[in-house]
């Protein structure tokens, strides 16, 4: 069966932060917390890169592997969820994830975080498809629906993909071989050797 996953292309990212704006729109996501966040590299500087990051549902995920009480578990498509009926806020996944993917909505006494929250891949969560309750705790179920993660429907240079991880793959390796790098890179030969001139 086919994995989803997320991709960023870095080329294309303009920082606009639809993503992660319309992320927390659509799932109502409380304040303070963010499923998808915009990271700038280099900022200012000519290499300047901008990359959109949330949970990138890991194909060997380290926070389903950490939790105790196995509140994080994984889809038959490879997305990964949690059901915050188990969720005991011990803190682990966020250690474990590379990503900073699980966010904690509040600090209360003895240091307790409360339950978890993070990226569903917009697939709801472990109640039944459509109903209040999983719309309540995880945002609305598009997968549920046939429709791709809202982040990724929303970008408007098409720099973050969704889906398939085989068809997201080849998308990013066209847009690759197309644009090239370096001194093979789009345009550098157009710009700097005209063709018609020897």
């Amino acid at each position: 069966m086919a994995r989803v996953k997320f991709l960023c292309d870095t080329d294309r990212c303009i920082e606009c932060n639809a993503c992660a704006t319309v992320c927390k729109n659509e799932h109502e996501v409380p304040w303070g917390m963010v499923r998808r966040r915009v990271v700038t590299i280099n900022d200012g500087e000519p290499d300047e890169k901008s990359i959109a990051i949330s949970c990138m549902h890991c194909t060997d995920a380290p926070c389903v592997a950490v939790c105790p009480v196995s509140t994080l578990y994984q889809t038959d498509l490879g997305i990964v969820l949690h059901d915050k009926d188990t969720c005991i806020g011990c803190g682990y996944c966020f250690y474990a994830c590379p990503f900073g993917a699980p966010q904690y909505p509040r600090a209360s006494l003895f240091g307790s975080r409360g339950v978890m929250d993070k990226c569903t891949f917009c697939a709801g969560g472990p109640e039944e498809n459509g109903s209040e309750a999983e719309f309540r705790k995880y945002g609305r179920n598009r997968i549920a629906e046939g429709k791709l993660p809202i982040c990724a429907e929303v970008c408007s240079t098409r720099a973050l993909l969704a889906g398939d991880g085989d068809t997201i793959g080849e998308i990013y390796r066209e847009r690759v071989i197309h644009r090239g790098y370096g001194a093979g890179a789009w345009g550098w030969k157009t710009a700097y050797y005209p063709e018609n001139e020897t």
